[in-house]
């Protein structure tokens, strides 16, 4: 019996093609090799290399990736005003006047004019990050789409300007890293009246961070009707501080239910809400307590638990089988 097997021949030719087994990219650079002298070919992959080089390490995803994840947890600090003190008038013998002492000093008024700067000051300070940060994410688009053109005579001819991008995209990075930490606040105004004969110390303003208040996912846990809630901050401060917790029932049912909220000043990051309703829902938020120096803080934290629900109402029905118990 013959049997015939089709679909099955192959072309000896191609198979004795010495760019069967080469793969796509390396077919690619041959045929671009061929649009180009050879001199030119050398200085078009030398700076090809360049690109490459800057694409992986000044601007490679897994930084403007970083770059990213940062730029969100600004958006969820909290900003303050830090009043410092610059230097003491030549032979002063005072001792250094401390920034609890300076806020004696200063004008009130002119303070609270000074928190609006600051807080203006932050608001563009965030937008210009989020600006730069686009302009870092567009340009390396179209730097590694300029890298992936098919025609290297494009690429060579204008490497002037690829070049510009380059140094732009350099100054970019260095403009978001600077202004990544909050710096001096812009005072046009003297902050401390003339009070008399008294020296005046010279002061500084600086904007300064606090990282975000977050609860613990994990070891906030929902009870019956209570709930044992815990928070925490990444970096935190030397002092000890005060938070303000917030809570309140979702979707009351009556008049009584509506009642069922409450602001609680906290000194610790663990804090138990007692008295809540069996199989409800609860929302809780989280922050630092107001301060006076307290500029921006454009986000807080906030947690949904529901109640786990509580013994079922009525006669609890026997097992079938059991006896019933006898009613005298």
């Amino acid at each position: 019996m013959n049997f015939q097997v089709t679909g099955l021949a192959l072309d000896k030719m191609k198979l004795d093609s010495p760019h069967s087994f080469l793969d796509s990219e390396e077919v690619e650079e041959a045929e671009d090799q061929q649009l180009l002298e050879p001199e030119a070919w050398r200085t078009y992959m030398e700076r090809r290399n360049v690109l490459r080089e800057f694409l992986t390490t000044d601007l490679s995803p897994q930084l403007l990736k970083r770059h990213h994840a940062r730029m969100q947890l600004l958006k969820k600090c909290s900003y303050y005003i830090e009043i410092l003190p610059k230097h003491l008038a030549l032979g002063d013998q005072n001792p250094l006047v401390l920034p609890n002492t300076m806020f004696q000093l200063i004008d009130p008024w002119k303070f609270q004019r000074m928190k609006k700067v600051g807080t203006a000051q932050t608001k563009i300070q965030l937008l210009l990050l989020g600006d730069l940060l686009e302009q870092l994410d567009h340009g390396r688009a179209a730097l590694d789409a300029l890298l992936e053109a098919p025609d290297p005579r494009p690429f060579l001819a204008g490497w002037g300007l690829v070049e510009q991008q380059l140094a732009d995209l350099s100054a970019v990075m260095d403009n978001f890293l600077a202004m990544m930490v909050p710096g001096h606040l812009h005072v046009k105004h003297r902050l401390v009246s003339d009070i008399g004969a008294t020296k005046i110390p010279h002061i500084r303003l600086m904007l300064s961070t606090k990282m975000p208040v977050m609860f613990d996912r994990k070891e906030s846990v929902a009870h019956q009707d209570w709930v044992s809630l815990r928070w925490f901050v990444t970096i935190q401060s030397a002092a000890p501080e005060q938070y303000e917790l917030r809570f309140k029932l979702l979707e009351p049912r009556t008049q009584q239910e509506c009642t069922q909220c409450g602001i609680v000043p906290v000194a610790a990051c663990t804090f138990d809400v007692h008295n809540l309703l069996p199989n409800r829902t609860y929302k809780f938020t989280i922050k630092r307590a107001e301060s006076y120096t307290l500029v921006y803080e454009p986000w807080r934290d906030s947690l949904t638990l529901q109640t786990t629900p509580g013994p079922p109402e009525g006669p609890v029905p026997s097992r079938l089988g059991e006896p019933q118990a006898a009613h005298w």
